[in-house]
């Protein structure tokens, strides 16, 4: 790579492109973002925005929506049911809190694990009666049964497929 490639605003000019991407600070800013990354692929590491993606999906969660209940599994390890809160709101299943590092070590040279608040929103497509739900917390596993309003359980129908021999 020479050294006239690693500037950013001679590379890219375009007229057609909106005057913020022509901004050399916005396109510094772009580059240096690309340059670490650049050098986390090298050793292996994920990039900044991988793992802020990453936070921002935690905790990872599985929904399941049966004919008369929808479930949802949230992997919570290490914590316990006094670390988190879930709620409903605006058709929405919330599950915020904490998680606390277990200790501070002057020597730790490296860690990938999540510390701090969370908070997570699950948008629902179908009606549920939320004054009957039921949280279960069990070896780091949220589970959190919804069970569907009367009229959604209706609204069900069994298509019968029919299939022509070839």
């Amino acid at each position: 790579m020479s050294v006239s490639q690693l500037i950013p605003w001679g590379r890219n000019r375009s007229s057609h492109l909106p005057r913020e991407a022509r901004d050399p600070l916005v396109t510094l800013h772009r580059e240096m973002n690309r340059l670490f990354d650049d050098i986390w692929r090298q050793f292996d590491l994920p990039s900044i925005n991988d793992s802020m993606e990453t936070m921002s999906n935690w905790p990872s969660v599985e929904l399941n929506e049966g004919e008369k209940e929808v479930v949802l599994t949230a992997e919570l390890p290490g914590m316990n049911e006094k670390d988190v809160e879930v709620l409903f709101v605006d058709n929405a299943l919330v599950i915020r809190g904490e998680r606390r590092a277990e200790r501070q070590d002057a020597s730790q040279h490296m860690s990938e694990r999540y510390y701090g608040r969370f908070e997570r929103r699950i948008p629902l497509n179908t009606e549920v009666e939320p004054e009957k739900a039921k949280a279960d917390f069990r070896n780091g596993v949220l589970t959190v049964s919804l069970p569907k309003t009367a009229q959604a359980q209706k609204e069900t129908v069994h298509i019968t497929v029919v299939g022509k021999a070839a």
